[in-house]
C-alpha cells in the first residue's frame, strides 16, 4: 500500500500557526479534515489500521483520538487507555495522516482537576513523540459548568504547554475554552502568550448556528486562531436529524475561512452522530448499507 497522500505529512511537514492560519512547514496555508474517534475506552477497534485507511481513502488527512480521562477512561484505566490511545495516533502518521491527541475532559469538567494528572500524560507523550511533524495536541476537550476561561482553563494552559514543549518545542496545541469549548470569543480577550496555539471551537448542527458562528468570528478579529476539533450532524446530545441543511450552512461558513475540522464519531454506537452503523466491520472497506447518513454526508465532504 502506497501510504503517501497528497495532503499529508509528507507533502506538509510540521505545521505551524501563522496569524489565524494553519500552515505547512512552507508557510502556505492548509486544512486538516477527518473524524475523531468515538471514545478510545469503548470503540478502540475503530481507530485501527483498516477502519482509519478507509477514511484517508476517502479523501481525510486528520484522525483526532479522543482519551477520555473521566467515564472509565484514562484515569481508571491508564495504561490500557493510554496504550490505546498511542495505538491510534500511530496508526495515523504511519498511513500519512495527521492526528491530534485529545485529553477528553467532559464530566470532570474544570481541566484545574487533574492538572497532575495531564502534565504527567502530557510530558510522556511528548517525550515519546518528539520530532514528529504529524502530531497536534489537544490539552482540554470540553470545559464546562462553572469553568471560566480567567480562573481555570488559562492558568491550566499555562502550565501544560511548557510540559509540552520542553519535549516538542513547535507542535500545535490546542487548547478548549468554557462553555464545552463554545467561549472562543472569551478565550480570545486573553490569548495565551506562545507561539503555534489554536483555540478549539465544538458545534452540533441541529444544536448551534449563527450566534456561535458571531463568535467564531468575533473571536477571528481580535487575532486567535480558531480550530474546529469537534462537530456533528446532529443534535449536541449525539442524536436528532441527521440535519443536513444545517451541516451544509455550517460546512459553507468553515471553508470561506478555511478552517480545519474533525467530526464527531467514527464509531458504529447507535447515535445519529455516528459515522457507522450498529455492526459495522471494525476493519473498515465499509459496504454502502453499514454507513450512516451522517457518515455519507461526511465522507463526501473530504474531496470538496
Amino acid at each position: 500500500m502506497n501510504n503517501i497522500i497528497p495532503n499529508g505529512i509528507h507533502r506538509w511537514g510540521a505545521l505551524h500557526v501563522d496569524g489565524l492560519n494553519l500552515t505547512n512547514e512552507h508557510g502556505q496555508p492548509v486544512r486538516l479534515r477527518g473524524m475523531s474517534t468515538y471514545g478510545i475506552q469503548w470503540q478502540p477497534q475503530f481507530a485501527g489500521e483498516g477502519s482509519v485507511a478507509t477514511i484517508r481513502d476517502y479523501g481525510a488527512n486528520l484522525l483526532r483520538v479522543a482519551m477520555y480521562t473521566d467515564e472509565g477512561g484514562y484515569l481508571t484505566h491508564p495504561e490500557k487507555v493510554k496504550a490505546d490511545a498511542f495505538r491510534a495516533v500511530e496508526t495515523a502518521l504511519s498511513l500519512d495522516m495527521y492526528a491530534i491527541l485529545d485529553w477528553h475532559i467532559l464530566y470532570d469538567n474544570n481541566p484545574m482537576t487533574h492538572l497532575k494528572e495531564a502534565k504527567e500524560f502530557f510530558a510522556e507523550a511528548a517525550k515519546r513523540y518528539a520530532g514528529q511533524p504529524g502530531l497536534l495536541y489537544e490539552i482540554c476537550n470540553e470545559p464546562n459548568g462553572d469553568v471560566t476561561w480567567e480562573r481555570d482553563v488559562r492558568p491550566y494552559a499555562e502550565e501544560v504547554i511548557p510540559v509540552i514543549r520542553q519535549f516538542s518545542p513547535n507542535a500545535v496545541i490546542l487548547v478548549g475554552c468554557s462553555t464545552w469549548s463554545q467561549d472562543v470569543d472569551l478565550a480570545a480577550k486573553h490569548p495565551l502568550d506562545f507561539p503555534n496555539i489554536m483555540v478549539t471551537c465544538h458545534f452540533y448542527a441541529g444544536t448551534h448556528g449563527k450566534p456561535l458562528q458571531k463568535k467564531i468570528d468575533r473571536a477571528r478579529e481580535l487575532g486567535t486562531p480558531i480550530f474546529i476539533s469537534e462537530w456533528g450532524t446532529s443534535r449536541a446530545d449525539g442524536n436528532g436529524g441527521v440535519f443536513i441543511r444545517e451541516s451544509e450552512e455550517w460546512l459553507r461558513f468553515l471553508d470561506e475561512r478555511n478552517l480545519s475540522w474533525a467530526n464527531w464519531s467514527l464509531g458504529d454506537r447507535d447515535e445519529t452522530s455516528a459515522a457507522l452503523k450498529p455492526g459495522a466491520n471494525p476493519n473498515g472497506n465499509w459496504r454502502e448499507e453499514e454507513i450512516s447518513e451522517s457518515g455519507r454526508f461526511v465522507f463526501r465532504q473530504f474531496r470538496t
